[in-house]
């Protein structure tokens, strides 16, 4: 079948365009053409590198319910991956709308949306006599050390929101990341139940990923989601769409997924009347409850009462 003149023209026109693409940087066209005439096409399997992704998947136990455990923690990095992508659209962003910035907290929000309703893999998902038995094994790892998670929280707030409240003192938004960083809400989490001591899993994440947190905070000081949306004019600020999704943003991670967290934990570690401790020795029962942390990444979108209740609202309101 002959091509239409329309047709010709239009291919014409995409070819002189990538002419002056390639010879903008030296290149010769006719090379490039010649390489897609010799490529193979490409096949599902390449492009997702499936056989990598399925070799990932490592147990370290015979139990069979152990691969549920390290794939399910893996699609959760996974995740977390599509958040930080979406938080640093928004983060350097140079023109930045309430339209850009709403449209990608409600991708963030389905992510978490999608974690969250997800958990029940983990919650209801394994036999709880192979859980007790291969999570010996992976002493003395734990979730805990998610350091994409740790980076989440960095770039969504004022590193001092990250502290408790009976901890801030001097401590202030202006204050240095190092210092701030040294407070941080997460640590009291990681300290052995009997000595207070920092346990072998904080002082392992600490080596690797101190540095890096702190240079994050330093990145994203003014930069964060909070900072971004204060920045915005004042008629930006008010809108309710915009609010709406950061309130969603903030109840999902740091009330919904933590109270998750808290479900899996009581479910597997709670064996009255010894409660058993968390596979890198965390504090779950101070560290987990949201009631306790008191962890808001946008203060000042919540009202007194919604302050006060914070932790125990099941469900989010948009008022």
């Amino acid at each position: 079948m002959k091509p239409s003149p329309i047709h010709q023209a239009d291919v014409a026109e995409r070819l002189q365009r990538l002419e002056e693409k390639f010879a903008a940087m030296g290149q010769d066209l006719t090379s490039y053409l010649d390489g897609l005439l010799y490529a193979d096409y490409l096949t599902y399997w390449e492009y997702v590198e499936l056989d990598t992704l399925l070799s990932l998947q490592k147990p370290r136990t015979p139990f069979p319910d152990e691969l549920i455990f390290v794939t399910y923690h893996q699609i959760t990095e996974l995740y977390f991956k599509l958040i930080i992508h979406e938080i640093r659209q928004i983060a350097f962003h140079e023109a930045l709308t309430p339209v850009f910035f709403t449209a990608r907290l409600k991708r963030i929000n389905r992510y978490v949306s999608l974690l969250i309703d997800s958990y029940d893999v983990m919650v209801h998902g394994m036999e709880k006599d192979q859980f007790l038995k291969f999570r010996m094994a992976l002493l003395p790892s734990s979730g805990f050390q998610s350091v994409q998670y740790r980076m989440i929280e960095i770039m969504s707030t004022d590193m001092v929101n990250l502290v408790l409240p009976d901890d801030q003192g001097t401590l202030s938004a202006k204050s240095p990341v190092d210092a701030v960083y040294e407070a941080i809400y997460w640590k009291k989490g990681a300290t052995e139940l009997a000595t207070q001591q920092k346990t072998l899993t904080l002082r392992q994440f600490e080596r690797k990923y101190s540095q890096q947190l702190i240079q994050l905070g330093e990145e994203y000081r003014n930069c964060n989601l909070w900072q971004r949306y204060q920045h915005l004019d004042e008629a930006d600020k008010s809108n309710q769409d915009l609010i709406m999704q950061l309130r969603r943003f903030d109840h999902l991670l740091n009330i919904q997924w933590k109270l998750s967290h808290l479900r899996s934990a009581v479910q597997y570690l709670q064996n009255d009347p010894v409660v058993i401790e968390a596979t890198g020795g965390t504090n779950w029962q101070q560290y987990l409850p949201p009631i306790r942390q008191q962890v808001r990444f946008f203060p000042g979108l919540w009202n007194e009462e919604e302050l006060k209740e914070w932790g125990k609202m099941a469900k989010l309101t948009n008022s």
